[in-house]
């Protein structure tokens, strides 16, 4: 199973980006995450640099969503909303196939931002008819430095929830989009 995970984040040593890697570290062998941390390099969105003109940056970005079975994604949030860099990578996707039928769910490392979360649900309800909405997990990471969040995340309890969470949305991305 190949998953992507997007941070929303563009910070470089962002919490969010630190979890999915940490993650990925803990993530049972048939489990293959990548992490993309690349929103900051993305080129604002316009429809007319679609097509022929479509910028080589989101040209991979698409690639990376086109080549996973799921995508998971976790984003800060920034002034009670979705961060500006995580909706121009979004918005780069809608116009093609790559997305539609693509299996998301949330991951999220704070006790906060349940505005963002909301505000995400909609629109990942939208691009995507498998949205797994049921399959989220929330860390309280929030605050933590890189190497802090992987020892958080490496405890047995969290490992524990980690790899439950990455096995029921293994399960549902093979699934064909049914909870298993």
């Amino acid at each position: 199973m190949k998953i992507l995970a997007i941070s929303g984040s563009a910070r470089r040593n962002s919490t969010n980006t630190s979890m999915l890697r940490a993650v990925s570290a803990v993530a049972p062998d048939e489990i293959e995450i990548a992490v993309f941390d690349g929103v900051r390099s993305l080129p604002v969105f316009s429809p007319d640099l679609e097509g022929e003109s479509l910028p080589q940056a989101v040209r991979d970005f698409i690639a990376l969503i086109a080549r996973s079975d799921g995508v998971i994604i976790a984003s800060p949030e920034y002034v009670r909303s979705i961060p500006g860099g995580l909706k121009n990578a979004i918005d780069w996707l809608v116009s093609g196939d790559e997305i539609v039928h693509k299996p998301i769910a949330l991951l999220h490392a704070s006790h906060r931002g349940d505005d963002m979360l909301a505000g995400l649900r909609t629109v990942l309800a939208t691009i995507t008819d498998r949205f797994a909405s049921d399959i989220f997990l929330r860390l309280p990471l929030m605050k933590l430095e890189p190497a802090e969040v992987l020892r958080t995340v490496e405890t047995a309890e969290n490992r524990s929830r980690v790899r439950a969470y990455l096995q029921a949305f293994s399960a549902y991305c093979a699934a064909g989009g049914e909870t298993a």
